[in-house]
């Protein structure tokens, strides 16, 4: 027992206390996330939009979160990562109350893509600096800290959201966006350069930075195109996997939402311990590509095994166990081929493929699934699996001195 006390003890010292403030701002940011999960519902619900206009909204949110995933990572490196936490936090809380009082579908759609565009400059910045403030030896586990606060803001959110949805959807963009300029004004008191010194001052957008470019770092383009189609596959999870629980294994409501919070639960409970034990063993492509097998495999156990809830939980628990494996160890490779003056590009092609993995992956999954059934979506996806994992082991040893 003292020996496990001793590992969760460990696992959670020697973080700085930046990167603890930032967490904080994260879970504040993350518990107000409750706009783009029910958006569909309040466009037809409320607005009484047929289906394909709520798609369109959709999908210039996600071109939005591309465009601004893209835009973030070079303005950090141009004005430095607090600026554009800021400013992304502030324009996009603002944001998400117009877009809650908008009646015009040409209004939303425009609105839609500009708040996402600015909402996802936010990550890459992000990025850039738990990755500023972490020492070397703890950047995996700092990154799984900040993990952690996204799960555990996304439960809270999640939870307030379903209950204040029925009753006023109106509400949701107030708290989305009150939520968002709460994380700002926290940021700022705490981790603003005059308040903190290890908050770098604001850059010289006029500056200019000779370093290497990570659009023409060819093992990280690899490694880019293998975490979109990582993403394609984990995607499954949060549009494909839910219908299949219903339509074939039968479970309600009430235990589809039990077998996914299984998910959070575990990762609240050994990521950081399992990251602070495997870090010591510095083999960051190996843990991803054997993370991203158990995740194909944690589909393929349903054209095998028969259950119903058994079956459920016990993919469950794989695709979790896969998803603490790898997740936090891409971070630590893109990390590693940085340093202070290009990390925002690095970090923004990274937040783009998980941007484009989001609006493909649930497209491509929910279409083959109609036109060819389950049992070729999990064979498919068992597939990507192997293609990812070959891809982020092939860069093993391939890193930028």
């Amino acid at each position: 027992m003292k020996r496990v006390t001793n590992l969760y003890k460990n696992a959670f010292t020697g973080l700085s206390p930046a990167t603890w403030w930032l967490s904080l701002v994260m879970v504040i940011n993350r518990s107000g996330t409750m706009v783009v999960p029910f958006m569909t519902l309040y466009l037809t619900q409320t607005k009484n939009y047929p289906i394909g206009r709520t798609g369109m909204v959709m999908a210039c949110f996600g071109l939005g979160a591309i465009c601004g995933g893209m835009l973030g990572g070079k303005l950090t490196d141009k004005l430095g990562f607090y600026s554009i936490q800021l400013l992304s936090l502030i324009s996009g809380g603002i944001l998400f109350i117009v877009l809650g009082q908008l009646e015009s579908f040409a209004a939303i759609l425009a609105c839609s893509f500009v708040l996402a565009l600015l909402n996802d400059m936010f990550r890459p910045a992000n990025a850039t600096a738990v990755a500023h403030y972490s020492k070397e030896e703890n950047i995996t586990r700092s990154f799984s800290l900040n993990r952690l606060s996204i799960n555990l803001g996304w439960a809270v959110g999640g939870a307030i959201g379903g209950f204040i949805a029925s009753h006023n959807y109106h509400l949701l963009f107030w708290i989305d966006g009150g939520t968002n300029i709460g994380a700002a004004l926290l940021l700022r008191a705490v981790l603003s350069p005059s308040k903190n010194n290890l908050t770098p001052p604001n850059k010289d957008f006029r500056a200019k930075t000779t370093t290497h470019s990570a659009y023409k770092d060819g093992p990280y383009l690899l490694f880019i195109a293998m975490t979109v189609l990582f993403g394609i596959m984990f995607f499954q999870i949060f549009s494909t996997l839910p219908v299949f629980f219903t339509q074939v294994l039968h479970l309600t409501p009430f235990y589809v939402g039990l077998v996914m919070s299984v998910n959070g639960l575990l990762i609240a409970l050994f990521e950081m311990a399992i990251v602070y034990k495997l870090g010591q063993k510095n083999d960051t492509i190996r843990f991803i590509g054997i993370g991203v097998i158990l995740i194909g495999i944690s589909y393929i156990v349903f054209n095998f095994l028969p259950g119903q809830l058994s079956l459920a939980m016990l993919s469950t628990v794989i695709v979790t166990f896969g998803e603490m494996l790898s997740m936090p160890f891409m971070n630590t490779y893109w990390v590693s081929r940085t340093n202070k003056d290009n990390r925002g590009q690095y970090a923004g092609l990274y937040t783009v493929a998980w941007s484009v993995a989001q609006v493909v992956g649930p497209f491509f999954g929910s279409q083959l699934a109609e036109h060819t059934g389950f049992t070729a979506l999990w064979w498919v996806m068992g597939v990507i699996s192997l293609i990812a994992a070959f891809g982020f082991i092939s860069l093993s040893g391939k890193r930028r001195k």
